[in-house]
């Protein structure tokens, strides 16, 4: 039986096929990390509200959306997760933080502004590597 091993980056960046793919510790870090990541619910459903793209928070009144972008291209600003599970900014900071550990978010920075969006690259590769780690294969 063989494994497919993808390493991920902490960066949230994947290395070309045929790079060095890390250490068995750094491969065990990132799984940790994504491990950490998936074990709180409010951190799924941040993901799950990334994955669902704007159309799940509204639109951003007054929020210095810069000219010729398009607000569904932005993600999710803190402050709509804070509106949405009723929590304050450094309670919303340390679940986005342990997203972007794992690498599962990408942060846009606009003006004062950050908006986050799922980096579905980076997920599939963390999951497909969890599932290597276990000997579990796809199916054909």
């Amino acid at each position: 039986m063989s494994r497919q091993e993808l390493r991920v980056l902490p960066s949230g960046g994947t290395l070309p096929v045929g790079e060095d793919r890390g250490t068995g510790e750094e491969r065990i870090g990132r799984l940790v990390a994504l491990g950490r990541a998936l074990s709180d619910p409010i951190r799924v459903r941040m993901l799950g509200m990334m994955a669902e793209g704007r159309s799940c928070c509204g639109p951003l009144p007054d929020r210095e959306v810069p000219a010729g972008v398009d607000e569904e291209d932005l993600g999710i600003c803190v402050c709509e997760f804070e509106e949405h599970f009723g929590m304050g900014q450094s309670k919303v900071s340390y679940h986005v933080k342990k997203l972007k550990e794992a690498g599962l978010v990408r942060e846009q920075k606009r003006g004062r502004w950050s908006f986050y969006s799922l980096n579905g690259e980076t997920a599939r590769g963390l999951l497909g590597e969890a599932a290597g780690h276990l000997g579990i294969r796809e199916p054909r």
